[in-house]
């Protein structure tokens, strides 16, 4: 089987926590554990999920997004200039609001050594001859309407006027990160994006157009 290939079905890679896992994350944000101590649970969990994908046929095996508290933000927090903190008042949908942490700029964006690399080497190591690792992480679109969602737009200006420079930023970001997860083996990236509404809601004047024009330049001057 040619690992690199299109396959004929794909799944998004995001599974349900187990509950050793959720208390051993709730252990460590109350302190009572250390962040290795985390990561040893993490990964007992990621290897258990990974025989389970394995055992169901899959192609494809992912760590089921285990090292995230959420499905975008992490990757967020793994570039210099982002900042969060715990929420007060979540963040707004129709009903209810969601208590995940406040996500803003603290400064101009840039990226080392994402944090998601070292994650994505792990279930690297755990490949086989039927299976093939990918690596889950937010569309540039996602991060973009992260800073310029109303209860962030005031502070993302004070440290970027225009959305030119911000979206250079983060294809600039993004260009390193994907290159960097393609020097350790990675051939398979899953953009995950919820932001498409945007492109057709006469209400939302935002900027996703022009960052998927950037983002193709990007693309064809790689």
């Amino acid at each position: 089987m040619s690992k690199y290939t299109p396959f004929r079905y794909d799944y998004v890679g995001s599974f349900l926590r187990p509950d050793y896992l959720k208390k051993a994350r709730a252990d460590f944000e109350a302190g009572t554990i250390t962040a290795e101590e985390l990561k040893k649970v993490e990964d007992t969990a990621i290897t258990d999920l990974v025989e389970k994908q394995k055992k169901a046929g899959y192609h494809v095996i992912t760590d089921g997004e285990f090292r995230r508290a959420t499905w975008h933000l992490d990757f967020m927090w793994g570039f210099n200039g982002v900042g969060h903190s715990a929420t007060e008042n979540g963040l707004p949908f129709h009903d209810e609001a969601a208590k995940i942490d406040d996500t803003f700029l603290t400064g101009k964006i840039s990226v080392g050594h994402h944090p998601f690399v070292e994650h994505f080497k792990f279930v690297k190591a755990l490949e086989d001859e039927n299976t093939v690792a990918k690596q889950t992480i937010p569309a540039p679109a996602q991060f973009l309407e992260q800073l310029v969602m109303p209860m962030n737009i005031e502070d993302t200006r004070k440290i970027y006027p225009n959305d030119e420079e911000l979206i250079a930023d983060l294809v600039a970001g993004y260009k390193k990160v994907i290159a960097d997860l393609y020097a350790a083996g990675c051939r398979n990236i899953q953009l995950d994006d919820c932001t498409w509404g945007c492109f057709v809601d006469p209400r939302r004047e935002c900027s996703l157009v022009l960052m998927m024009q950037d983002w193709k330049s990007c693309r064809k001057n790689s």
